[in-house]
């Protein structure tokens, strides 16, 4: 089984987990992309959803599904999410599409926070480089203070909400949250993608045929 049929188990998985009525956070990425079209199949009634990015928004519009903008909603019932890394404990590395930042947001406001992922994505350690979203301004004074181990991602426009793309390849990453705390204190730094577990409900995994469910908070 190829990773992009594992991509689509654990998306229609999560896809059993929306019920008519909610209110649902959508992330981004390929794995999302498989489970928009699940969520769609099921013919559900009265969602109110909210999109981490263009693409998702024009994918879920496209499906028939409901997106509105999140200033309109206080809380979600849950929001499903793919995901680069996750470690054993819950922690997770996301943004490699450049959207870290609304997925935090919505991940924040979700009452059920699902990961989705196929079997490349569970590890030991983090080996992916962290994603970070920089503010525009300022921009030469954040890059010299963060140092050589953080790149602007080459020919990335900004994001929606105007920042910059870059990622941190430096150590540090065995132990996320002395990271993430280090990150967070910068004030350049818009998002850092460093998840932490008590953001994280469950996460569904798929590996070949099976589908394994992990439940975390």
């Amino acid at each position: 089984m190829s990773l992009d049929d594992e991509k689509r188990l654990a998306a229609e998985a999560a896809a059993e987990l929306v019920e008519s009525g909610m209110t649902v956070g959508l992330g981004t990425g390929s794995t999302v992309a498989h489970l928009l079209p699940a969520v769609a199949r099921r013919g559900l009634t009265d969602l109110r959803c909210v999109a981490t990015s263009p693409a998702t928004e024009a994918q879920a519009h496209s499906l028939g599904i409901p997106v509105e903008e999140f200033n309109a909603l206080q809380r979600l019932d849950i929001a499903i999410d793919g995901t680069d890394e996750v470690t054993p404990d819950g922690w997770l590395i996301k943004g490699g599409g450049g959207a870290h930042l609304r997925e935090k947001i919505v991940a924040a406001a979700a009452d059920r926070f699902v990961v989705i992922a196929d079997s490349t994505k569970p590890v030991e350690r983090f080996t992916w480089p962290v994603p970070l979203e920089l503010f525009a301004f300022g921009l030469a004074s954040t890059l010299a203070r963060l140092g050589e181990d953080v790149t602007l991602r080459p020919e990335t426009p900004p994001s929606p909400d105007g920042g910059l793309i870059a990622d941190y390849r430096g150590p540090g990453r065995d132990d996320p949250a002395a990271l993430a705390a280090r990150f967070e204190a910068d004030p350049g730094i818009a998002a850092q993608g460093l998840f932490p577990p008590t953001l994280v409900s469950e996460i569904i995994v798929a590996r070949g045929s099976e589908v394994e469910r992990t439940t975390i908070g």
